[in-house]
């Protein structure tokens, strides 16, 4: 992957390889939700040879009523609050994973611009995922233009993704705690 993250660097490697192969070592799988990055995420995860061992499918939700009607997001809480929301963006990932059976759901949500949206700045985006040991969402305040903010979505969602995976040993044996992450 070509583009640059949040801190407008280029990472090292793939993240999405990264991920995949990691899932694919504990045996897990992977879904995902998608707003303003409109199937990037998916095509980013895709691309990776061996990715159908783990990833189930993937949802691209632009529209606010199809983040309640398909990935399951309360409509009271999209009422209440918008679509740009942490609470919003944990809820994609998790109906993302229990929609599409996986052991885990990543979602990206926010405003690519140009203009801002229901109040909400440009750039403002909320990265969730949701899997076996609990949700967590990361807030991200991104600056460049749309293009930009959309890939830089996609590097931060795969990050803390990441940093969520069990690290598995030499036996592949999973450690959730991560107590021997590298």
């Amino acid at each position: 992957m070509g583009d640059t993250d949040a801190r407008h660097q280029r990472p090292a490697g793939s993240p999405a390889a990264s991920v995949v192969h990691r899932l694919h070592e504990c045996g897990q799988t992977l879904a995902t939700v998608e707003s303003l990055t409109g199937g990037l995420l998916a095509a980013a995860i895709v691309e990776i040879a061996g990715v159908s061992s783990i990833y189930r499918g993937g949802l691209v939700v632009y529209a606010t009523e199809l983040k309640a009607v398909l990935a399951g997001v309360p409509e009271n809480l999209l009422a209440a609050r918008g679509p740009v929301d942490p609470d919003v963006a944990v809820a994609l990932a998790e109906g993302g994973r229990q929609r599409c059976g996986a052991d885990w759901g990543l979602a990206a949500t926010g405003v690519a611009g140009p203009e801002p949206q229901d109040g909400k700045p440009v750039g403002l985006v909320y990265v969730a995922v949701a899997g076996p040991t609990g949700s967590d969402v990361r807030r991200l305040d991104l600056d460049g233009g749309r293009d930009h903010i959309r890939s830089a979505a996609v590097i931060e969602a795969l990050r803390l993704l990441a940093e969520h995976i069990p690290v598995t040993d030499d036996a592949g044996v999973a450690d959730p705690a991560g107590a021997g992450r590298r």
